[in-house]
């Protein structure tokens, strides 16, 4: 019976230099809530039919995205390979929104804090479009999902 959807995810550790407590909250956040409910379905259906539950890597080895997608008794199934041009733009623009919202919740009246939270979840439903247009044909996943893929691609960025 198939079971599309993500059990296990992981991030390549070698490719994060730098995280503040803020961004380790947003990772476990994005994977906790990954976990709970998504839709994680490849478009490529492997020989023997298996259709999940995945178990999937995350890493960004010269530039380009990886997901590595493998079974639930962790057997490899496939590695997707994304260039990230229509990804850059978004995951600059959600540093620095993000940015602009951790200093705001230390410092700005609630007003403030939610016009920047509004800004920044736009930001955040935007790139989520993105990831899921950049993902189509190669594997379906829902709008919840992409958003948390979405965060976990972010957090794989940070330089420092």
């Amino acid at each position: 019976m198939p079971d599309p959807r993500i059990i296990d995810v992981t991030l390549d550790e070698r490719t994060i230099l730098w995280r503040s407590a803020d961004i380790e909250q947003e990772r476990r956040i994005a994977i906790f809530d990954l976990l709970e409910a998504n839709r994680f379905a490849p478009a490529r259906m492997p020989e023997d039919g298996y259709a999940g539950p995945y178990r999937i890597a995350l890493s960004v080895p010269e530039g380009r995205l990886a997901i590595e997608i493998r079974r639930e008794d962790d057997s490899p199934i496939e590695t997707l390979v994304l260039g990230m041009a229509r990804l850059r733009r978004p995951i600059r623009d959600y540093f620095a929104i993000c940015d602009s919202y951790y200093k705001a919740i230390r410092a700005a009246t609630p007003h403030e804090i939610e016009t920047i939270d509004m800004a920044r979840r736009g930001i955040h439903n935007d790139a989520a479009e993105a990831l899921q247009e950049r993902l189509q044909g190669k594997v379906e996943i829902d709008f919840a999902t992409a958003r948390r893929l979405f965060t976990l691609i972010c957090v794989l960025h940070i330089k420092g």
